[in-house]
């Protein structure tokens, strides 16, 4: 159990650095980093979210969200509409130097995620996705006290 262990924390660790890096690497020039490029993708390729669904999409907290989108409204990526409400709830827009960095990012995304699925079959990268979804599952449970690892 000991390896199972060790090999499923260190690929999940090595994985989340190298998407972490190529975050950084990727946007460096725009200032940007991974929060910031996590709200600017979704923002991109669903359209105007609120900054309640970027918390739920990037799987990020409401503070880390807040001073994220600070940070792209201050330098133009973002803009609110007309303040009717609660910022929370106000959906959040791309302005023109957010839509051309969004779909950089998307563009730059697509292009990695097209050399992954050239070493794994389409089957095999379903497969992962469905274990990965059902470790997951049953980590959140464990973390919430609703089951015990068994050992």
């Amino acid at each position: 159990m000991k390896e199972r262990f060790e090999t499923f924390t260190v690929l999940i660790s090595k994985i989340y650095r190298n998407i972490r890096k190529l975050k950084n690497q990727e946007m460096a020039e725009y200032g940007l980093r991974g929060a910031h490029i996590s709200c600017l993708y979704y923002l991109y390729s669903e359209g105007a979210l609120t900054p309640t669904e970027l918390c739920e999409r990037c799987e990020e907290d409401k503070a880390t969200i807040s001073r994220t989108l600070e940070y792209l409204e201050e330098r133009d990526y973002i803009a609110y509409p007309q303040q009717t409400g609660k910022r929370y709830k106000c959906p959040l827009h791309l302005t023109e130097q957010g839509k051309t960095v969004g779909k950089e990012i998307c563009d730059r995304v697509g292009s990695i995620l097209d050399e992954v699925s050239a070493v794994v079959t389409e089957e095999e990268r379903l497969s992962f996705y469905r274990s990965l979804s059902l470790i997951s599952g049953c980590l959140d449970k464990c973390v919430n006290g609703s089951t015990k690892i068994e050992e």
